[in-house]
């Protein structure tokens, strides 16, 4: 069975930089498009970018041009590099294969000051 495991979360000042990692258990990891989600409190999880097993990307527009998502089939590996940090961005993020039941147990990301 398949897993996602996150890491790399943190707290970083406002205008800092973390990059955070998803690890899939799996070899059929390259043929998902995977995404990551985040969720702040007493919000909806939203989703923050995704990209395709070929490796097209799409974000939300509140992180395009801070965060860039990229993956490494080779170590079944998603990241997710957030520059340029703010408040806002204060969530737990998940990562998910997409259209799959697969979800990371999430990493908490604090921004603050």
């Amino acid at each position: 069975q398949v897993q996602l495991v996150e890491s790399g979360g943190g707290l970083v000042h406002p205008g800092g930089s973390l990059r955070l990692s998803c690890a899939a258990s799996g070899s059929i990891f390259s043929i998902y498009a995977m995404a990551w989600y985040r969720q702040a409190p007493g919000k909806q999880r939203e989703l923050v970018a995704h990209i395709t097993s070929d490796g097209r990307t799409n974000y939300a527009d509140s992180v395009k041009g801070r965060f860039t998502i990229s993956r490494d089939n080779a170590k079944n590996t998603v990241y997710l590099q957030m520059n340029s940090l703010k408040p806002e961005d204060t969530a737990i993020y998940y990562c998910n294969g997409i259209g799959t039941p697969l979800w990371g147990q999430g990493t908490q990301v604090t921004v603050s000051s």
